[in-house]
């Protein structure tokens, strides 16, 4: 969505100072001169960003699943679903995410998966409802700092990768699958786990490896 500059910036005048919100896109890739953003950086509605010549900036929103790339000279100021840009160009694009990325590793839907995972652990009966579903089989894992990232299959016994971070990752807090030429099962239900963080998920069966858009593929565990 275009505006003009006035608007643009009204609308950054009208951010209440309370609490600060949370993130509405993820920065999927960034070129040239910009500030206001990094790459993997999150970004919160009014948040400013500004792209100088030949600069380019990739959002991916997480409610809304849309995807901008945005490129020249102007401004760009977040909102909830899609971008209000000045001058710049636009490229939108819809891809395949869940909505419920946004929300789905509170401590409360952690405390529900931890609840479900020890059932199906005393039960090995029936398999729980996943929580996300991813569409990269590759998965973007944030987990921030140290300790041990353990993703387990649910639906195939005994199958389960464990990896030992050092807060050396990505940022401190990324761990990319495809970097690593490693790719979960189409249609596999999974259990991811780090420190008290727990998430229950499904890869969807038409998801590809490698480096798929990121919002398809995150995995927040927070």
């Amino acid at each position: 969505m275009k505006c003009t500059i006035a608007v643009c910036f009204g609308l950054v005048a009208l951010a209440s100072p309370a609490a600060a919100e949370s993130p509405s896109a993820v920065v999927e890739d960034v070129q040239g001169k910009v500030t206001g953003a990094e790459f993997m950086d999150y970004v919160t509605p009014k948040a400013v960003i500004k792209i100088g010549d030949g600069g380019s900036v990739i959002l991916s929103y997480l409610k809304s699943c849309r995807r901008e790339t945005i490129t020249g000279t102007g401004t760009v100021v977040v909102g909830t679903e899609e971008s209000a840009v000045h001058l710049a160009d636009v490229k939108a694009e819809k891809t395949n995410c869940d909505a419920n990325q946004a929300n789905v590793t509170t401590r409360e839907t952690s405390g529900v998966a931890a609840t479900v995972l020890r059932s199906v652990d005393a039960s090995k009966a029936s398999l729980p409802q996943p929580q996300l579903t991813l569409y990269g089989a590759s998965p973007l894992v944030e987990a921030k700092g140290r300790g041990k990232l353990v993703i387990r299959r649910l639906d195939v016994p005994d199958e389960r990768q464990e990896i030992s971070l050092g807060g050396t990752q990505l940022k401190g807090r990324f761990v990319d699958f495809a970097s690593e030429n490693v790719a979960l099962a189409p249609g596999g239900l999974y259990a991811a786990s780090f420190k008290s963080s727990k998430i229950v998920f499904r890869v969807d069966e038409q998801a590809k490896p490698g480096a798929t858009p990121i919002v398809g593929r995150l995995l927040r565990m927070e």
